[in-house]
């Protein structure tokens, strides 16, 4: 039996499916830009993960991309020491410096602090920033991205929600941000004659715009307030259950 038969075996068999807003799991809320992808992605799942505290398995997460994270600031750290920037944003020179306040930095993408905005009602809304710039009057996200091929025209757009989520934040702790960020996307390009495997990177600007991070908010406190909506299209968990 698979996670995903065996955790819906389970929820069935308690009828956790079969009940609405009976023993919700009750407020403040805590969300970060990967919860909030769960929104979009199913309803459903978001409503059960948060008002009946039942979780997807975790998947297996491929441990590069956190590997890559965890080099690459150290890479920028040590440019910042030296008051510089990374040859990957040399088309940058003179326009950016890096954020020098490494303290509230190393904050700010701490997965398990990260910047932070709490509502009226006492509902935790964080991201943890890979990096920003600074140019002498507001900041920039800069966000790093590893992923196996070259980007194309619509990669950006996959990380909009977080980008907006992240001058959201920003903005709410009284910061000044552009109305756009930059995503740094490195990929794997050859493995030369040494066994060292060489990345090519791409560095793209998006647009930001905090009103739909804050749209976005507000949708999920109100799923969260009303009945257990419908599963998303797509929804292979929900889906599943459907058909057994």
């Amino acid at each position: 039996m698979s996670s995903v038969q065996w955790l819906f075996t389970i929820l069935k068999r308690n009828k956790v499916l079969n009940i609405h807003n009976q023993d919700v799991i009750k407020m403040p809320y805590k969300f970060s830009p990967s919860s909030l992808s769960l929104l979009k992605e199913c309803p459903r799942c978001f409503w059960m993960h948060f008002n009946k505290n039942v979780k997807r398995p975790d998947s297996i997460f491929p441990s590069l991309p956190s590997g890559m994270d965890r080099i690459l600031k150290i890479h920028f750290d040590s440019f910042r020491d030296k008051g510089k920037l990374p040859p990957e944003l040399a088309s940058l020179k003179g326009k950016y410096t890096l954020f020098d306040n490494i303290e509230l930095l190393n904050e700010w993408r701490n997965n398990f602090k990260g910047i932070q905005w709490v509502d009226s009602d006492g509902n935790t809304f964080r991201g943890a920033v890979d990096n920003l710039l600074w140019n002498s009057k507001k900041l920039v996200v800069l966000d790093y991205k590893t992923r196996g091929f070259p980007v194309k025209d619509d990669t950006s757009g996959h990380y909009q929600d977080q980008m907006n989520i992240y001058n959201f934040l920003l903005r709410k702790n009284k910061y000044k941000t552009e109305n756009y960020a930059y995503l740094l996307f490195y990929h794997p390009n050859k493995v030369d004659s040494d066994g060292d495997v060489l990345f090519n990177t791409d560095l793209m600007k998006i647009k930001v715009n905090v009103s739909n991070a804050e749209k976005l908010f507000k949708k999920a406190l109100k799923v969260l307030s009303e009945e257990i909506p419908e599963a998303g299209e797509e929804c292979g968990w929900c889906g599943w259950v459907k058909e057994n």
